[in-house]
């Protein structure tokens, strides 16, 4: 019997472990993107592309689940929309139709962040979390990480915003069931930001 309590008492201590690495290698990716960009670190291209190796990395070692098809790219287009046309709407005459200015290199840094972004926050760490606290717990802690995360780049008045983005994009991987669907909701809303600056 007792045999069988340390067997419990073992998975217990692995089922937090998993969750606490993954959560402080969170948080050491954004200490080397603020480390790396400084004051500009919302501008910094070296200080995004260092932080979404960071995620990349933590994520590999525990894939998520992937699920790739017509249901994923369908839930991320339309997260993607009902994320985009409401911000279009509302600011339309500032939109800036120029594509030159670093469009394309800008867009490449931006997709590979915002992908490592989701593949770690709606993929591993969803995966590891909901273990122990269930999809829905898991989906508001990933919220709320998601908000942190953009914390030095737009400011606390951007946290309320943010979190509510990442419930969204928490919804999108639980409709989903993959990471894919908020990765690609995340990636083509951060694509179209480029006209709203």
């Amino acid at each position: 019997m007792a045999v069988h309590g340390t067997t419990l008492a073992s998975q217990r201590s692995q089922a937090w472990l998993r969750p606490f690495l993954l959560t402080t290698g969170f948080g050491g990716a954004i200490a080397v993107r603020i480390a790396i960009g400084g004051v500009a670190v919302r501008q910094s291209a070296a200080a995004g592309l260092a932080f979404a190796a960071v995620l990349a990395c933590l994520t590999s070692m525990y894939p998520p689940r992937t699920n790739p098809g017509r249901r994923t790219l369908g839930y991320g287009i339309l997260g993607a929309l009902c994320l985009v046309v409401p911000i279009l709407i509302l600011r339309l005459p500032l939109v800036n139709s120029a594509m030159g200015g670093g469009y394309l290199a800008w867009a490449a840094v931006v997709s590979l962040v915002a992908l490592a972004e989701e593949a770690f926050l709606r993929g591993t760490l969803f995966d590891a979390l909901s273990r122990s606290f269930g999809s829905v717990t898991t989906t508001i802690i990933c919220a709320a990480l998601f908000a942190l995360l953009h914390l030095p780049l737009y400011g606390i008045a951007a946290v309320p915003l943010d979190f509510i983005v990442g419930l969204w994009l928490g919804y999108l991987r639980l409709r989903s069931g993959s990471w894919l669907a908020p990765g690609i909701a995340h990636t083509l809303t951060d694509l179209v930001s480029w006209w709203l600056r």
